[in-house]
């Protein structure tokens, strides 16, 4: 009879975006730089996967 494999380690999480992939910029417009908001776009760190990089 085969033995068991272990089960595969599950990848550790980015701690920029904490997994999610997706990160909040903060939003200015004009001249004196005036906050209007927050975007969200994807983690550079991970590219987006969740995972944290080697």
């Amino acid at each position: 009879m085969a033995a068991k494999k272990a089960p595969e380690p599950k990848p550790a999480v980015c701690s920029v975006c904490k997994g999610t992939g997706e990160v909040s910029r903060t939003v200015q417009v004009g001249r004196k730089r005036r906050t209007v908001g927050k975007q969200t776009g994807f983690c550079l760190n991970c590219l987006g996967s969740g995972e944290a990089p080697n």
